[in-house]
């Protein structure tokens, strides 16, 4: 058998036409049927499968045969009523094993074959590749199912083309397994895999929930979306329920710890370093691998504010792990609040299966259309087009739409499982921003820049973001412009043409902010984009091309000027030794987050570390001095071990803190929001160390500043 192919045509001694197989050809049309061309009749309830919120649907009554005489006519066939063969099952060839998944019954048929190979080696299992069939013809007779077509690989398969062959059986009876062939585009039959049913769920993840101890009662349990007005029947819902819903067991851990967090006093706010830090030190499932495990934590506040409803964690390499709620702006026990701590639930575990929001698809690689009018859990309810959020609530059926969940059930392995593939991928989002628009009647202008055009290798590159009206009646803006929320997007040429997407760390997910911009009023915001989950951006000599896109509430993409920065080559021995302790994925990550105490970061703090001792007169010192300042200046929390439900705290480095922070401002390298920004973290230090006229001087400095600009 092939070590590299396991649809296995080589491995078919008998390379006959597999026309008495099914009678498969590869002149046969594939093409999709619908559910009524194949009979299946209404929904109806299944033991097993209501409680987990998922449906199935009835297989229809035989048609009656009518005898070859008219007279006398034979008595009509009693009904038989048939199981559903829609889930997931498992077969092994050799060391090959296969998980197929069928779904051409039950609940939202999507009418696609999809499955996963893995490979035995020794003690070892790998995972092969992935394959998918679009468009199957799907045939059904009193005694099978059999489903057709050409698939999708990872790999370069010989044997293309797909028959699965699954008999019908009464519900007394144990569900069928599933016959899997493979055949080439010549109709010679490949491998041949037997697969026994093991679920109605196409794909079961593992799930661990934990809860900080300030989280005010009660804690979400479920929905019952009858209690206000929506657009789908009402009926209980839980996260996990939710995910049936869609096809996939959502499989609870022996997580549900209670974290005290009592000893972190004033300082109970979280960052998004320690959101970080705190998912590599307590989830018990965690690790640098892909794997169908997720961990997410229930938590009162952020540092941004009770308008940051949740966020993904994210970092490259192992991405898509973890997720957090924050309950300060959607906590209580109202139908309203619990309906928005469901939709805040499964929206960021949303994220986790690497779904993007409903206005974002085109940024997916490959790409599909954007669908701002989605009624899916992946939209903002104040985003929606038609309405704003009453529109939405008032339609919304507390469901994914059609494309999502084929992604959630038939999308490529490393697509869809947590640790694997990045967030979207971004390469649909190039020349189509960088080119001009055809029409802009938004009435808003977006503007970026940087405070200076040319910066040395290494550098953290942060970009200013303004946003006004050009309409002198004004218009009503949301006022998130930083790209963590995903309502900016921003595009990078990098010298040769090479076309990246600039994709934050952590994704936000944020509530409902607007304002209305007048003439002369502004919206302003500074970012770092230097590094992110595609790694660093800026990481060579050349010219680049920067430019941004502002998602509008009435959906209208609203395109920035474009940008030139260059990054300058080294000319000395100091600015090459100062690249090479800024350029590293550690470093970038502890500029992303303002610095860390997490140890899977301690190279990048050792780095900046070496910068302050050997180079702390070089203006490039003040970025390590920023990062590390302003961590010094917060109580770093971590969540400990899964063992222990506490919270570890590091107090705050009030002196060390001013210190650092001091050299920041004093250096004068910084743009002018990041100065601010330090300036009010300067202060805070020197008030917190007993220094309260410095605190004062500080203070007063930044407000003549600020108001100078």
């Amino acid at each position: 058998m092939s070590q590299l192919d396991p649809t296995g045509v080589e491995s078919v001694t008998d390379e006959r036409p597999a026309d008495n197989i099914g009678g498969f050809s590869a002149d046969d049309e594939v093409a999709s049927l619908e559910n009524g061309d194949l009979g299946i009749g209404e929904p109806t309830t299944m033991p097993g499968i209501a409680r987990a919120g998922m449906v199935a649907f009835e297989a229809p009554p035989e048609a009656p045969q009518a005898p070859s005489l008219p007279i006398p006519r034979a008595p009509q066939a009693a009904a038989v009523t048939r199981k559903a063969v829609s889930g997931s099952y498992g077969g092994v060839l050799g060391a090959f094993q296969v998980e197929l998944r069928v779904d051409i019954d039950r609940t939202r048929p999507m009418r696609r074959l999809s499955g996963d190979f893995y490979q035995t080696t020794g003690r070892t299992v790998a995972h092969v590749g992935s394959f998918v069939v679009d468009a199957p013809t799907i045939t059904a007779s009193a005694t099978q199912y059999v489903v057709k077509g050409k698939g999708r690989f990872t790999f370069a398969a010989t044997a293309p083309l797909i028959q699965v062959t699954i008999p019908r059986v009464q519900p007394s009876q144990p569900q069928a397994a599933a016959t899997l062939q493979f055949l080439s585009a010549a109709g010679v039959s490949g491998a041949i895999y037997h697969c026994a049913y093991e679920s109605p769920y196409f794909r079961t993840v593992r799930i661990e929930t934990d809860s900080v101890s300030d989280v005010a009662p009660p804690l979400f349990a479920s929905y019952d979306t009858g209690s206000l007005p929506s657009g789908g029947a009402g009926r209980p819902i839980s996260v996990v329920g939710a995910f049936a819903e869609a096809g996939i067991a959502m499989s609870p851990t022996a997580g549900g710890n209670v974290i005290d967090v009592r000893e972190a006093g004033i300082d109970a706010t979280w960052s998004d370093a320690e959101m970080h830090a705190s998912m590599q030190q307590h989830f018990s499932l965690w690790s640098d691998l892909p794997q169908w495990c997720v961990w997410q934590l229930v938590a009162h506040q952020h540092d941004e504010g009770p308008l940051l409803y949740g966020i993904m964690f994210d970092q490259a390499g192992k991405e898509r792990q973890g997720c957090a709620v924050f309950h300060a702006g959607i906590g209580g026990g109202t139908a309203e609040r619990q309906r928005d701590q469901l939709y805040t639930y499964v929206h960021e575990l949303g994220h986790c299966f690497n779904l993007l929001h409903s206005w974002q698809k085109h940024l997916a690689s490959p790409p599909q259309a954007s669908r701002p009018e989605s009624l899916s859990w992946m939209n903002y309810p104040w985003k929606y087009p038609k309405g704003s959020a009453p529109g939405y609530w008032a339609n919304f059926d507390f469901r994914f739409d059609d494309e999502e969940l084929i992604h959630l059930r038939h999308g490529f392995r490393n697509d869809v499982i947590m640790g694997s593939s990045g967030f979207g991928a971004g390469a649909a989002l190039g020349r189509d921003v960088l080119a001009d628009p055809i029409q802009d009647e938004s009435g808003l202008v977006f503007d970026i820049s940087t405070h200076q055009n040319s910066f040395a290798l290494g550098e953290p590159v942060v970009l200013q973001l303004k946003l006004q009206a050009t309409d002198t009646r004004g218009r009503r803006a949301h006022t998130w412009l930083h790209p963590d929320c995903g309502l900016v997007h921003v595009v990078i040429a990098r010298p040769g043409g090479e076309m990246r997407a600039f994709e934050p760390m952590i994704d936000h997910l944020v509530g409902e902010r607007q304002q209305l911009l007048g003439a002369g009023d502004k919206v302003e915001e500074s970012a770092y984009i230097g590094y992110g989950k595609g790694g660093l951006y800026f990481d060579q000599p050349g010219r680049y091309q920067v430019r941004a896109a502002y998602s509008a509430l009435d959906g209208s993409q609203v395109l920035s000027n474009i940008l030139t920065i260059r990054v300058r080559y080294p000319v000395s021995e100091t600015d090459d030794k100062l690249a090479e302790l800024f350029v590293g994925d550690e470093q970038g990550a502890l500029l992303y987050l303002l610095g860390s105490d997490s140890p899977s970061l301690r190279a990048g703090n050792e780095a900046f570390d070496e910068v302050l001792d050997r180079y702390g007169s070089h203006q490039m010192a003040a970025y390590a001095s920023l990062a590390k300042g302003v961590n010094a200046g917060r109580a770093f929390k971590t969540i400990g071990p899964a063992g222990p439900a506490r919270i570890v705290v590091r107090s705050p480095r009030a002196q060390e803190s001013a210190a650092l922070l001091a050299d920041a401002t004093g250096a004068q390298v910084l743009d002018p929001l990041c100065s601010d920004k330090a300036q009010i973290s300067l202060a805070a230090a020197q008030a917190r160390a007993g220094g309260q006229p410095g605190a004062r001087m500080t203070w007063q400095k930044y407000s003549a500043m600020s108001a100078g600009r």
